[in-house]
């Protein structure tokens, strides 16, 4: 990536707000980033802008600066909460979102911009931007999972490393991934592997995070 933000140390947390229960998502991720996550997007599709925006505010306040907090689709809600003085890094997109091209002009070149990519033409048009307009690209689904509807056939580890070697950009691993994916995932060339229910839906988000990162450490 151009601005050198991205900066993953293995296990990176996609927040869910239903799953996280009672514990709530700003815990999840605090208990999360404690043991060790460096990336924290926070999802929640059902939320309002305003409800969204004082979860992403408060996620940042939670975690202050150890770990990197992104957004999901949301760049209304990530510049409001640059106006709070939230420290807030980036915007996740998906394909069907605000071009990811505009994104980047929205956003600056120091913001981090993720996307979403899971088809050959989905990394040719990728290869086609400015450089520095994405700085990774979210894979998947590994496997089937109901933490988003609707997404393209599952890749699996093998589809993952052939995708991978399709592009420069450094890819972040999602959809249903567990413990025993991890070590595979990284061998098969990911930067990252983004977990949802592993760590959400989790009695204890500690030590669920920390035995993820122990699988990504023992997976070099």
């Amino acid at each position: 990536m151009t601005n050198n933000m991205f900066n993953n140390n293995g296990i990176y947390l996609v927040t869910d707000t239903h799953q996280c229960g009672r514990r709530g998502v700003v815990a999840t991720a605090q208990a999360a980033v404690a043991n060790g996550v460096t990336t924290v997007q926070v999802r929640d599709k059902n939320a309002d802008a305003a409800d969204l925006l004082a979860l992403l505010v408060a996620v940042a306040q939670a975690v202050g600066e150890r770990a990197t907090v992104l957004v999901d689709d949301r760049v209304d809600v990530f510049l409001a909460a640059r106006q709070h003085g939230a420290a807030v890094h980036g915007v996740h997109v998906g394909q069907r979102d605000i071009p990811v091209a505009a994104v980047r002009a929205m956003l600056g070149p120091k913001a981090i911009v993720g996307l979403t990519a899971n088809t050959p033409a989905h990394v040719a048009a990728v290869h086609k931007l400015p450089a520095g307009t994405v700085d990774y690209l979210g894979v998947g689904a590994i496997h089937a999972t109901q933490t988003k509807p609707g997404h393209p056939p599952a890749l699996g580890v093998d589809g993952f490393a052939q995708f991978v070697a399709t592009t420069h950009l450094p890819c972040v691993a999602i959809g249903g991934i567990d413990v025993a994916d991890v070590g595979p995932l990284r061998r098969a060339g990911a930067a990252a592997v983004a977990v949802v229910s592993a760590v959400c839906t989790a009695d204890d988000a500690a030590a669920a995070t920390h035995k993820l990162q122990a699988a990504w450490g023992a997976g070099a």
